[in-house]
């Protein structure tokens, strides 16, 4: 049975730390659908379209009739535990740091048997329910759950090891006065973070909310400007030894077409929304990336929360739309840097938000507490993109399908 995890003991610096190594990383092309579902917390496999078999591992033709025409699809998750090993040996350096480790054979009630990660609370013969989980290379791999949450479940140190839960870690939210910060704090607060710093730009000038984030306990407010670089390199150099996982809030919006716009916003909503990342990158990154496998309060994540307009610009936001696009591509670059540590970078894109600048838009609107529950339950599920909100959701949906058909639809296409 899991237990709960013990908060980490106070390190000492003449043990070894730990280096930052990765699980096995090689994959086949075919196998690359098992890491797209895990990064968006589906449970997807090959299914045939000739004679419906569905398959595991990945391959490039079917096992049963050759057919090359090997589709995608979300699953069923029931499975049964067939056996289990405890491995105590093995010549892999990301293992060998990590044993013993629970391994088994389950029987998928889609049809095939797969060799997967085991969690705690599970035992041969037990019902079950699979999940794909990203692990510290990047890579969807399978781990079996047991089908109702158990105690302490998310303490399992498998699990944890693939995902980036913030029990007992330190977290920064880059700006205080978002709409964000109070309920992210909360939130994060209640999942069982350490400690929660928040950064405050021009301190010298009050705002409301700063009383009810001062006074939550566990939470210290530091300065932080991420359109200055100096101020982010000083703040890094402050807490950068100890931020488990960034949290960047920090974005400059104002409504507006291209043709119209004040380029002096604009280029205020590069420094904040694009360079801003830049800078929070450039000064946390290195470090954060040297502690991911620091103990149990290693560093698990780099969070950037974007706009859906970051898929396709919506006309009426048009600087602030690229701006997203630019972020976003970003971050996918920082996702391929970081990857040699092990260091994850989650996007979640959000529908407009309920604030002063998405006034003149109709509902639905994205609530600060719903964003915020969205952003904790990525890191407690260990993704990597996250939809909050129907706008969103339905976005990121049409752009999968066809990107071009959502661009004439936002951009006045299609009536």
């Amino acid at each position: 049975m899991s237990v709960p995890l013990a908060p980490p003991k106070k390190k000492n610096p003449q043990l070894r730390a730990r280096v930052p190594t990765l699980p096995p990383a090689m994959r086949s092309r075919a196998a690359i659908g098992l890491s797209v579902a895990a990064a968006e917390g589906r449970f997807a496999l090959q299914h045939c379209g000739e004679c419906g078999t569905v398959q595991y591992p990945p391959r490039d033709a079917c096992c049963h009739c050759l057919s090359v025409d090997l589709i995608w699809r979300d699953t069923a998750t029931a499975a049964k535990v067939l056996a289990e090993t405890r491995i105590h040996a093995s010549p892999d350096p990301y293992f060998r740091e990590r044993l013993p480790w629970r391994m088994g054979s389950v029987k998928l009630a889609a049809g095939p048997v797969a060799v997967c990660h085991l969690h705690g609370d599970v035992a041969r013969g037990d019902a079950v329910r699979m999940a794909l989980k990203l692990d510290k290379a990047g890579q969807g791999v399978l781990i079996a759950l047991p089908i109702e949450r158990t105690e302490a479940m998310e303490d399992d140190p498998t699990l944890r090891h693939l995902t980036a839960h913030p029990r007992h870690r330190r977290v920064l939210i880059t700006d205080a006065r978002s709409a964000l910060a109070v309920p992210l704090a909360e939130a994060l607060l209640g999942a069982g973070a350490t400690t929660v710093f928040v950064g405050e730009s021009e301190s010298w000038r009050r705002w409301p909310g700063r009383d009810a984030l001062a006074a939550m306990d566990r939470v210290e407010i530091l300065p932080l400007d991420v359109s200055d670089a100096a101020s982010v390199a000083r703040l890094a150099g402050e807490i950068g030894g100890k931020t488990d996982i960034l949290i960047n809030t920090a974005r400059f919006i104002r409504p507006g077409g291209i043709l119209m716009q004040d380029t002096v916003f604009a280029r205020d909503e590069m420094e904040v929304n694009v360079l801003g990342l830049m800078r929070l990158a450039q000064s946390f990154g290195p470090g954060m990336a040297s502690r991911t496998a620091d103990g149990i309060n290693n560093a698990t994540a780099f969070v950037n929360i974007l706009s859906a307009y970051a898929l396709v610009p919506d006309a009426s936001y048009g600087a602030f739309s690229a701006t997203q696009a630019a972020a976003r591509s970003l971050s996918q670059t920082l996702r391929a840097e970081f990857r040699a540590s092990g260091l994850r970078v989650m996007n979640v894109y959000t529908g407009p938000t309920d604030d002063e600048w998405h006034q003149p838009l109709p509902p639905p609107k994205v609530a600060p507490v719903a964003l915020a529950r969205s952003v904790v339950q990525g890191l407690v599920d260990g993704l990597e993109d996250v939809y909050c909100g129907d706008v969103a959701r339905d976005m990121a949906e049409r752009w999968k399908r066809d990107a071009k058909v959502l661009e004439r639809e936002m951009t006045g296409g299609a009536t």
